[in-house]
């Protein structure tokens, strides 16, 4: 199986900003659709952003967008999420997640392979 780890989150007040990486194994990287979503205590997992194969199309959703720039480096097998003007509803687990065709989607359950998460605090 494809394994994924996150990196990059923790404490940070509103206004500030963090870069999260996702840390893919295997020589495949390339073949999949990244995303990032995102789950808050008592709140469903939600979509964040995602990137095609070849990192030419990426969608947010609205709530991040001016905000969060995703974007992927297939020769080091990682994909990025770049947060600007953090806020403190964006306090959440962050995941990283894989699917293995080439279309874009927004939702969870189509997505393959999944990272443990990294956590996001936004004080303030």
């Amino acid at each position: 199986q494809v394994h994924l780890v996150e990196s990059g989150g923790g404490l940070v007040q509103a206004g500030g900003s963090l870069r999260l990486s996702c840390a893919a194994s295997g020589r495949t990287f390339d073949s999949y659709v990244m995303g990032w979503f995102r789950q808050a205590p008592g709140k469903e997992r939600e979509f964040v952003a995602a990137i095609s194969r070849s990192g030419g199309i990426t969608t947010y959703v609205d709530s991040v967008k001016g905000r969060f720039t995703i974007s992927r480096d297939n020769a080091k097998n990682t994909v990025y999420l770049q947060m600007h003007n953090l806020k403190p509803e964006d306090t959440a687990g962050y995941y990283c997640a894989g699917r293995r065709t080439a279309v874009v989607v927004s939702t969870p359950r189509a997505y393959d392979y999944w990272g443990q998460g990294t956590q996001v605090t936004v004080s303030s």
